[in-house]
């Protein structure tokens, strides 16, 4: 019987589990943690980090360490609590052509659902080690 995961997206922190025997079980990270940090980091290299290793180098690289960005999803950059937001957000948040709020990454702008996607993968890969089998 296929098993079911269930993920947690979460903006601070996110985790994910499975049914074991009819209760939910939350499966930990290579880490050992059972939550992980809802950080996505953009290297210069092109590499992406993200959970643990990305919250350690936003000291060293804070414009493309990404926290927060649910909070982002479905609004537009001219309200009031995305502004509220921005001001204190390491990062720059602008306007996407159809006045969505994005991240700008250097030249390149993102979308926060980009930066959750990042999340959500890191998230069925968990899974799939603490299962050891593909999660689809």
């Amino acid at each position: 019987m296929p098993r079911i995961i269930g993920i947690d997206l979460g903006t601070t922190n996110s985790c994910v589990a499975t049914l074991e025997r009819g209760a939910p079980t939350v499966l930990s990270s290579p880490e050992g943690s059972r939550t992980t940090p809802s950080v996505v980091a953009f290297l210069p290299s092109g590499s992406v980090v993200v959970g643990t290793p990305a919250r350690r180098q936003a000291v060293t690289n804070p414009t493309r360490t990404i926290i927060g960005a649910k909070r982002l999803i479905g609004r537009k950059v001219n309200t009031q609590d995305v502004q509220r937001f921005a001001a204190s957000a390491p990062f720059r948040i602008v306007a996407s052509p159809s006045g969505d709020a994005w991240i700008r990454l250097d030249e390149r702008d993102v979308s926060p659902q980009e930066v959750s996607s990042y999340m959500l993968e890191r998230m069925r890969r968990i899974a799939e080690l603490a299962l050891g089998e593909p999660a689809t």
